[in-house]
């Protein structure tokens, strides 16, 4: 499919057919990401950000008690003992 670059005010832009835009799952109002290298530039669509919990986030609503078991792994070996 051919397109041709266009003036659009101080910058230049491209028309994307609508139905490039529905087999990428791209729409209207979409965060999309450029991407130039070697003679191309890439379209796609922005990957969403994932929220970055804290550890108190994750255990916030957990009820349980903990107690670690102690394990004998058996007596140190190689560089292992300090």
């Amino acid at each position: 499919m051919m397109a041709k670059i266009q003036k659009w005010g101080n910058s230049q832009g491209i028309r994307i057919p609508k139905q490039l835009l529905a087999i990428a799952s791209i729409k209207e109002d979409d965060e999309v990401e450029l991407i130039a290298e070697y003679g191309k530039i890439i379209i796609r669509r922005a990957r969403k950000k994932e929220k970055k919990y804290t550890i108190q986030e994750l255990f916030a609503d957990y009820k349980a008690e903990y107690t670690p078991d102690e394990e004998e792994w058996g007596p140190p070996v190689g560089r292992e003992e300090w």
